[in-house]
């Protein structure tokens, strides 16, 4: 009987905890968007507020990481198969620029949610990685 420590990469441990760290995160925005709804008075169900801009882009820091964070694990994880360190630094990448995402969105403003715009080599690189991990299983190169 193989064991799951046989099967992945020796440097699968690394992807583990870029995953982590993606727990991490996500609880420290959902965190925010819970203090925020106290501070701004918006109560549930509402998922935003008529009358404050800022209690909306925290949840929208929010929402929009839930929104791309399933198909970022699912190339992630395919990338990781074959290519686990640079998958990992890919990942670190995406998952540290959803922190500076969140933070310039915090700030009312729109438009600083672009500090976390870095995160697209992270996001990116594990698709590219993906596809050619796709090719290589179906022996294109």
């Amino acid at each position: 009987m193989m064991d799951v420590l046989d099967v992945l990469p020796s440097n699968f441990g690394l992807v583990i905890f870029t995953y982590l760290y993606s727990w991490i995160m996500l609880c420290y925005l959902g965190v925010q968007v819970g203090s925020a709804r106290k501070k701004y008075d918006v109560k549930y169900p509402a998922m935003y507020s008529d009358k404050d801009q800022v209690f909306n882009c925290i949840q929208r820091a929010h929402q929009n990481t839930l929104e791309v964070y399933p198909q970022w694990l699912v190339f992630q994880t395919i990338a990781s198969l074959v290519y686990p360190v640079a998958a990992s630094v890919l990942g670190a990448i995406w998952v540290t620029s959803r922190f500076s995402y969140a933070w310039g969105y915090y700030t009312g403003d729109p438009a600083k949610r672009m500090r976390g715009v870095y995160g697209y080599i992270g996001y990116l690189g594990v698709i590219i990685l993906s596809i050619s991990v796709a090719l290589q299983l179906l022996k294109v190169f």
